[in-house]
C-alpha cells in the first residue's frame, strides 16, 4: 500500500501543474458549495431569527376564534385581561418575556399622501419589545402612558416625507365595525433591518391601541419569547387551556419551514451539478495521465503487476487528488464566507414576499455542511477516478508496449 502511494505521488509530480489545477478546480466546487450552503442558511436562519424577534415570538396565545388573516377586533375573537395571563406566562421558568399585542388595520396620512399599515399595540416597557426600541433612529421611543404619540419604520417615513415630531392621521378599525380616525405626532422613527416589517407597521401604546380600537382589557395574543428554543413544544403543551389557542414558532411560520425543504432541494442538484464538472476535470486529468502512461502500464504488467494493483495505483491518485481538493476546498469556503461577511448581500426590497428575511443577508457556517459536503465531494472525485483506473488496468500488455511514446 505504501508503495502505491509513493508511486501515485510521484506519477502526479511528472506534471505537476495539471496535478494542480485538477486539485484547485475540485477544491473551487467546494468552496463554491461551501459558500451556496453557509449563505442559504444565513437567509433562512435570519428569516426565522426576524420573525420570532418581531412579529411571532417562540410562541403566541390567542382565543380560539381568532384570525390572523383578518385582524379581528370583536371582543370574542381576542384574549381576555391579557396582562393577567401575561404575567402567569412570564412566570415560568423558560420564558424570557410574555407580553400582550394588539392588531389593527388603519390608513396612515399627511395632508397629500396616505399609507396602508398594520397597527401593533405594544408595552414598551416588556424586552419582548427591545428590537423597536433599540431600533429608533431618529426622535424618541414610546412611553406606556404616551396617548399621542406613534412610532414609523423608516420605509414609511420615506414613502410620507414624515420626520420625528411631524403629526400624521391614523385611520384604524374598531371592535364595533366602524373606523376610528385621529391625530398623533411621529415621536420616532425606528429600522429593525427587516424591510418587509418596517414598510408597513406602526407601534402605539398598548393602552392607546385598546382605546382608540375600543377594545379595553383585550389583545389579539400574548407574545411569548422563551429563553431557549428547545423549550417550545413543552411549554406550549403548558399553556394549552379552554378558548384558547397555542401557536408555535413553527406553526407560525410555515412558509420559511416549506421554503427551507424546496431550498434544500433544489439546491441539492446545484451541488451535483458543480462537483460533476468538478469530477470530470479528475477523470480528464486522469485518462490524459492513462495515455501518456501507456508504455510504463504495458511494462508493469509484463513484469507480472496485475491489473487489480494497477487501478489501485490511479484509484490512489485519485484519492491524492480528492483529498488535496478537499483540503484546499474547506479552507477557500472558509475565506469566500469570511469575505462575504464583510458586507453581507443586501437585498433590500427584494426579499420574498410574506417572510420576514433581513436587509442584509449574512452567511452562517454550519460544522455539519463542511463535514457533509466534504465528504461528497470526496466521494465523487473517488468515484471519478474509477473509470480511468479500470481503463488502466485492462490494457493489454503487448498493445501497450506496442504504443507510440
Amino acid at each position: 500500500m505504501l508503495q502505491n502511494f509513493k508511486m501515485a505521488f510521484r506519477d502526479l509530480g511528472r506534471n505537476r501543474r495539471r496535478s494542480f489545477f485538477s486539485a484547485l478546480a475540485l477544491s473551487v466546487g467546494l468552496a463554491i458549495l461551501i459558500l451556496m450552503a453557509s449563505v442559504i442558511n444565513g437567509e433562512i436562519g435570519g428569516a426565522f431569527d426576524s420573525a420570532i424577534r418581531l412579529q411571532t415570538g417562540h410562541i403566541q396565545v390567542r382565543a380560539a376564534s381568532y384570525d390572523a388573516n383578518k385582524s379581528s377586533l370583536k371582543w370574542q375573537d381576542l384574549v381576555q385581561k391579557p396582562d393577567q395571563i401575561a404575567a402567569q406566562i412570564a412566570a415560568l421558568p423558560q420564558v424570557k418575556a410574555a407580553t400582550p399585542r394588539l392588531f389593527a388595520s388603519g390608513f396612515l396620512s399627511t395632508v397629500n399622501e396616505s399609507s396602508g399599515v398594520q397597527v401593533y399595540g405594544i408595552d414598551p416597557t416588556s424586552v419582548a419589545n427591545d428590537p423597536y426600541r433599540t431600533g429608533i433612529i431618529s426622535g424618541s421611543y414610546l412611553t406606556a402612558d404616551d396617548s399621542e404619540g406613534l412610532l414609523i419604520g423608516q420605509p414609511v417615513a420615506l414613502k410620507l416625507h414624515l420626520k420625528a415630531g411631524d403629526t400624521v392621521g391614523l385611520s384604524v378599525n374598531t371592535a364595533n365595525g366602524t373606523v376610528e380616525e385621529q391625530t398623533f405626532t411621529v415621536r420616532g422613527i425606528y429600522t429593525t433591518g427587516t424591510y418587509a416589517f418596517d414598510n408597513s407597521t406602526i407601534l402605539l401604546p398598548l393602552a392607546k391601541a385598546q382605546t382608540i380600537t375600543q377594545t379595553q382589557n383585550h389583545a389579539s395574543t400574548i407574545f411569548v419569547l422563551l429563553k431557549d428554543a428547545s423549550y417550545t413544544d413543552s411549554v406550549a403543551n403548558a399553556l394549552k387551556g379552554p378558548g384558547l389557542t397555542v401557536l408555535t414558532w413553527k406553526q407560525m411560520n410555515s412558509l420559511i419551514v416549506d421554503f427551507e425543504s424546496l431550498a434544500q432541494s433544489y439546491i441539492s442538484i446545484f451541488y451535483l451539478i458543480v462537483l460533476a464538472i468538478a469530477a470530470s476535470v479528475i477523470i480528464n486529468t486522469l485518462i490524459m495521465s492513462v495515455y501518456e502512461r501507456t508504455r510504463e502500464i504495458g511494462i508493469l504488467s509484463a513484469v507480472g503487476m496485475r491489473g487489480s494493483r494497477i487501478m489501485m495505483l490511479f484509484l490512489t491518485e485519485s484519492f491524492l487528488l480528492a483529498v488535496g481538493g478537499v483540503l484546499m476546498g474547506v479552507l477557500l469556503g472558509w475565506l469566500f464566507t469570511f469575505l462575504f461577511n464583510i458586507h453581507g448581500f443586501y437585498i433590500g426590497k427584494m426579499g420574498l414576499t410574506g417572510m420576514m428575511v433581513a436587509d442584509t443577508i449574512f452567511a452562517r457556517v454550519k460544522l455539519s455542511d463542511f463535514i457533509n459536503l466534504s465528504i461528497l465531494t470526496f466521494i465523487i472525485s473517488i468515484l471519478a477516478g474509477l473509470y480511468p483506473a479500470i481503463m488502466a488496468s485492462r490494457l493489454q500488455p503487448v498493445e501497450a508496449l506496442r504504443a507510440e511514446k
